[in-house]
């Protein structure tokens, strides 16, 4: 935890960089041979992506520059079939229609690659209350519909014994953007109740039955930080990089799981299909965090049909760039907050790259050849 902390200053110096491929460039590479790799969309795994843009142009001598905007899973969908950038991030799947749209138009399939794992703590502020208050899904439900209103309701209680719970007004703080983290969140509400599923359901974004707004991770967390009896729902990194108090949550094996990476990665180990759009919230793994899912990178089957990408030497970068993430890049993960993918992840996800083309060339498996990974 303390080596996390440490690069916490780093982190959010990084973050408010609108590229993160960083500023001013002392290198003498032509410019004609130096490479951009536009990417946007979930704020979630933006401190890791943004990580691995620094190590990754470091690595090619600054020849190769990651730029991703973090705007929201809905922003980057959006932007990923606009064809304005050359990747999305996002912690939901697409969709299917979305899936055959997508191939309708390009001929080619879109891929949704897993980079990392997403988990989503329920965050409050309760002056004197620090981290570790305990939730169930049903609480987490009754709360976010506005049925429990105050602090101090006996169903909070039951579940914190001899915590001096404050009579307080709850205050709901939701993602007022299209959002992967609500997408996960909301689809694990559904999943522990069907009046939930049946009143609001999930997705990346939803009517929600009371509360109010904040735009992406930093929206929410800034509104809870500033209201004292506030609740929301952050990933675990943001959490931790704004000191936010976070609760500990029951699973489908009647276990209180704190979060942690461990945890979360243990949530994840299930089969998963060969598209790996899955969703796993209310994990059945004993000892799962029960709110986590995957955070996706979007891209497509034929790179050439991507109006973003615009020669082949580009759209070979960005594989291999997409290879480094998955393998090497994984390095950089549980320092920064974030749990690794598990190995039946990277192998569905080498599987995907390896049909990556360019104008028919099979370019995704030329380059997994040539790094001896096939």
């Amino acid at each position: 935890m303390n080596k996390i902390l440490g690069l916490l200053p780093v982190l959010v110096l990084s973050l408010i960089m609108i590229s993160c491929g960083g500023s001013d460039d002392p290198d003498r590479t032509p410019v004609r041979d130096r490479v951009t790799i536009l990417g946007a969309g979930a704020t979630f795994p933006a401190p890791l992506i943004t990580a691995m843009a620094d190590d990754y142009r470091d690595i090619t001598n600054r020849r190769v520059t990651v730029n991703y905007q973090s705007i929201g899973s809905g922003g980057g969908i959006r932007q990923f079939m606009e064809q304005t950038v050359m990747f999305g991030m996002s912690e939901a799947f697409l969709s299917e229609e979305v899936m055959t749209n997508i191939e309708n138009s390009t001929g080619g399939r879109a891929f949704n690659l897993p980079i990392t794992l997403a988990d989503v703590v329920p965050t409050y502020n309760l002056p004197g209350i620090g981290k570790g208050l305990v939730f169930s899904g049903e609480l987490l439900v009754d709360i976010f519909l506005g049925k429990i209103t105050r602090w101090d309701d006996a169903s909070i209680a039951a579940l914190n014994p001899g915590v001096n719970l404050p009579r307080t007004n709850i205050t709901v703080v939701h993602r007022s953007d299209g959002s992967g983290t609500t997408n996960v969140f909301t689809s694990y509400l559904s999943r522990v109740s069907d009046e939930w599923r049946n009143q609001v359901g999930f997705a990346t974004s939803v009517n929600w039955p009371t509360g109010i707004g904040g735009n992406g991770n930093e929206g929410v967390a800034g509104a809870v930080i500033n209201t004292p009896g506030a609740i929301g729902y952050n990933s675990f990194t943001y959490a931790l990089l704004n000191n936010m108090s976070y609760g500990s949550v029951i699973n489908s094996s009647g276990n209180i799981i704190e979060p942690s990476f461990e945890a979360t990665t243990e949530a994840s180990n299930i089969e998963l299909p060969d598209d790996t759009r899955i969703l796993f919230t209310n994990t059945p793994a004993e000892f799962g965090y029960p709110i986590a899912g995957f955070a996706w990178m979007l891209v497509y089957e034929n790179l050439d049909q991507n109006n973003a990408i615009q020669t082949r030497g580009e759209a070979e970068e960005l594989i291999r760039f997409l290879i480094w993430s998955i393998l090497d890049g994984q390095e950089l993960a549980e320092a920064l907050g974030f749990a690794r993918i598990p190995a039946a992840a990277i192998e569905k996800n080498i599987q995907m790259i390896r049909q990556m083309k360019w104008q028919g060339q099979e370019i995704g498996l030329e380059l997994l050849q040539s790094q001896n990974l096939l």
